[in-house]
């Protein structure tokens, strides 16, 4: 289903869904209580309503970068296979400066740099720049990647390298989430990107469906097959332990937990059973969208159609609430100012708000950010001809 603008529909709307999701695990991160020192996904700290609002949020990352590619082919059909080349490196590059640079400072507010996260934004920028090279290969052999990647790359979990020389660094940005110092420096490694490169190469792949020339019906018919094989494949792996995740689930003393267990996927780096388990159902969304058309989707389809200048304005909104919140209630508002003791400052050990908190400031960000958003889309329909808009 397509618009006016020529973009697609269903896609802007999913992924403005997701993106809303990702505002929900943000506010988590900055205003529930223990956030900066627990794990929601810990089966011995969490509860059932903490650990999925968490598991709701684990499609995010995967289902933004699966789009990217898809994105990306999309964009391809209009230009030549250089012209693509050059958006995507160059994109590519502007993202990692983005993340190193701009995100950093605006998730911590620490002008010192003392504590670089190397995460989504990140990994999109390397897996573009490698999806420009990749582009050149017959669609086939790019399929054959992705599978590969996304399905194999948990065969290498046994490997595991320590301290930070240059092959260690190497192997920390390719498969092994880590956590090092680098000259008083802290870095994590947060989104290695071998699987999200088989997972952008598969969503480049994917674009294929959405040709003009493709039939719709033949359309739908491969999403439900390729979306309820990845849910069947996911409980075949999960349930029997035997591939597909680092950390197995097993029995617990209640059957709630046991549940949890279950669910409770890696996602660094994102296991086979986490992507399988987000774009399945994230497939059968597309599905069930596609010709629908009503004030929720045109409320997603904002966000969906500006999600780099959602993104980092969400994030500065969150944070300097994060600072009013604390100054309401008498703290001290440079706690929220954080260095490479980052989410492990003990002046934070009492800081936070119930998971109804949570929900309602985040209800009140995105309710806030959505006429800025819709403003700043409008801009970008209108003024087409602006090629430095396709960078933000």
């Amino acid at each position: 289903m397509q618009n006016k603008s020529k973009r697609i529909t269903s896609i802007d709307v999913l992924r403005g869904l997701v993106m809303l999701l990702m505002a929900l695990d943000h506010t988590r991160d900055y205003f529930h209580y223990g956030s900066f020192f627990s794990d929601p996904t810990n089966l011995d700290t969490t509860t059932p309503s903490l650990f999925f609002t968490r598991f709701i949020t684990h499609y995010c990352a995967p289902v933004f970068i699966f789009l990217a590619g898809t994105s990306a082919f999309l964009y391809g059909t209009k230009k030549s296979k250089s012209q693509l080349f050059k958006f995507l490196i160059t994109r590519g590059f502007w993202l990692i400066f983005l993340s190193i640079i701009v995100n950093n400072f605006i998730w911590k507010f620490d002008v010192t740099y003392g504590f670089i996260v190397l995460q989504v934004i990140w990994a999109i920028g390397l897996c573009m720049i490698l999806l420009s090279f990749t582009i050149y290969l017959p669609i086939k052999a790019i399929l054959a990647i992705g599978v590969l990647l996304v399905a194999g790359h948990n065969t290498l979990d046994g490997i595991v390298l320590k301290g930070s020389s240059f092959t260690s660094i190497i192997w920390y940005i390719l498969h092994q989430s880590q956590f090092i110092m680098i000259d008083g420096r802290m870095f994590a490694f947060a989104y290695p990107i071998i699987p999200w490169f088989g997972l952008i190469s598969l969503g480049y792949c994917f674009g294929t469906l959405y040709k003009k020339d493709f039939n719709t019906d033949l359309r739908r018919k491969y999403l439900v097959r390729i979306g309820v094989s990845c849910i069947v494949l996911f409980f075949i792996f999960r349930g029997t332990n035997m591939y597909g995740d680092l950390v197995p689930w097993s029995a617990q003393d209640t059957t709630t937990k046991t549940i949890l267990s279950f669910f409770n996927v890696t996602k660094y780096p994102p296991s086979l059973s986490y992507l399988l388990v987000t774009i399945g159902p994230a497939l059968l969304f597309l599905v069930a969208i596609e010709n629908v058309k009503n004030k929720v989707t045109n409320i997603l389809l904002v966000f969906g159609r500006v999600p780099l200048f959602y993104y980092f304005l969400h994030i500065v909104v969150l944070h300097v609430l994060a600072i009013v919140g604390i100054l309401i209630f008498g703290g001290d508002w440079e706690n929220m100012i954080l260095t490479n003791d980052v989410f492990r400052n003990a002046k934070l050990l009492d800081y936070g708000y119930s998971l109804f908190v949570v929900y309602l400031v985040w209800i009140g960000v995105v309710t806030l950010l959505y006429f800025p958003s819709r403003t700043y889309m409008r801009y970008k329909v209108n003024n087409r001809d602006k090629w430095w808009l396709s960078y933000l």
